[in-house]
């Protein structure tokens, strides 16, 4: 039962030991991985088997939980939780200034011919009382498509959210990711209308990414260019799909990783730019996190009475990895929520400072309401 796992981690946080407690999106099942010491694991070529937890900067080690004790239940979303406000946040103005300026330096690189986009991005703080289970499940009840996770380790810290974007999945040598990027506020019966800018951000994502898995995968598929709902919010997304022949999981994994939309493009003069001029440490915020390698038998006959071939069954490999987006990070009583959009030639300062603030709304209205 549900609440007996819940009660498991519960108890796991009251030790002060390190767990994970998830579910992907638009499943039932709930999953929390429990690990039984204070050892910090770390990735060391991709090859480990367990929950993964990776930074933005992509040269600091990754954490791993190894599935030791392993626990799973399903809940069933009877109704969606009520949500706070967000609109009454009290903005900063002194980080509002610091955010158009950084908008403006971002721009001014571009058409420097630099780089050709960066994606910048924002810390909120705000005050939080509320258990950190209290809020998970309030994210289950509200984003069911979405990947809801509260990870902790009590040498690195907890953090939750609620992320849309897949950075890729690999059943075996199949391989599908996604180009993720625009962003428009939901509006009840009204479809999304998108303008050259957020069309430009999209493409450019897409091409990076077609181009750099080139090399790392075979039979590269390209989908149409779709509208999806994320919660409150639209985005623009493209479906890339192939087979894992060329190169390894490692090999797609550090490719990808960190994205265009989430860091920009050239990927290192994007990243070197953010290190340099965004003023704070992103940490965990737009890394990736999810199963690594998780192995599933299956049988190879499909016929119950046929017992014989029962003996033999097939194993799966399976990978899902998510871009940590619309998260937060919980310190004591406060909440440090991340937001950050991309920015191309086209992007206008006030624009992007009001897209941080509806990305904003997805945990800020989870915080207020407890």
């Amino acid at each position: 039962m549900f609440s007996d796992l819940l009660k498991s981690v519960a108890n796991h946080h009251l030790s002060s030991l390190p767990f994970v407690v998830y579910r992907k999106p638009n499943e039932v099942l709930v999953h929390a991985i429990l690990q039984e010491d204070l050892q910090i694991h770390q990735v060391n070529d991709f090859s480990e088997t367990g929950f993964v937890f990776a930074p933005f900067d992509s040269s600091k080690p990754a954490v791993l939980f190894p599935i030791k004790t392993k626990l799973e239940a399903s809940y069933q979303v009877t109704h969606q939780s009520k949500l706070g406000q967000a609109e009454g946040f009290k903005v900063d103005e002194t980080q509002k200034s610091f955010h158009f300026d950084l908008v403006k330096k971002g721009i001014s690189q571009i058409e420097n011919w630099n780089i050709k986009k960066v994606v910048l991005s924002r810390k909120i703080e705000a005050e939080c009382e509320a258990h950190p289970l209290e809020l998970f499940e309030d994210l289950l009840n509200t984003y069911t498509n979405a990947f809801c996770y509260l990870w902790y380790h009590p040498e690195i810290g907890t953090w939750l959210g609620a992320t849309p974007e897949i950075l890729l999945k690999a059943n075996n040598q199949q391989f599908t990711t996604m180009s993720l990027a625009g962003t428009q506020q939901y509006v009840a019966g009204k479809a999304p209308a998108w303008g050259d800018k957020e069309l430009e951000e999209q493409q450019l994502v897409t091409d990076y990414i077609s181009d750099t898995l080139r090399t790392k995968i075979s039979n590269l598929q390209i989908s149409d260019r779709e509208s999806i709902r994320a919660g409150s919010l639209w985005h623009l997304r493209t479906k890339l799909t192939g087979r894992i022949e060329k190169g390894s999981l490692a090999d797609c994994i550090k490719a990808l990783h960190p994205t265009p939309a989430v860091c920009g493009m050239p990927m290192i003069a994007a990243k070197n730019f953010i290190l340099e001029h965004e003023n704070y440490d992103r940490e965990y915020y737009t890394g990736f996190l999810g199963e690594l390698n998780f192995k599933t038998e299956k049988d190879r006959s499909s016929n119950t009475r046929n017992q014989e071939n029962k003996a033999y069954r097939s194993v799966k490999n399976t990978t899902t990895l998510f871009v940590n987006l619309r998260c937060v990070q919980l310190k004591n009583s406060q909440a440090q929520i991340y937001v950050g959009g991309g920015i191309t030639h086209d992007s206008k300062a006030e624009n992007e400072w009001h897209e941080t603030v509806v990305k904003s709304k997805t945990m800020l209205q989870i915080i207020n309401k407890n």
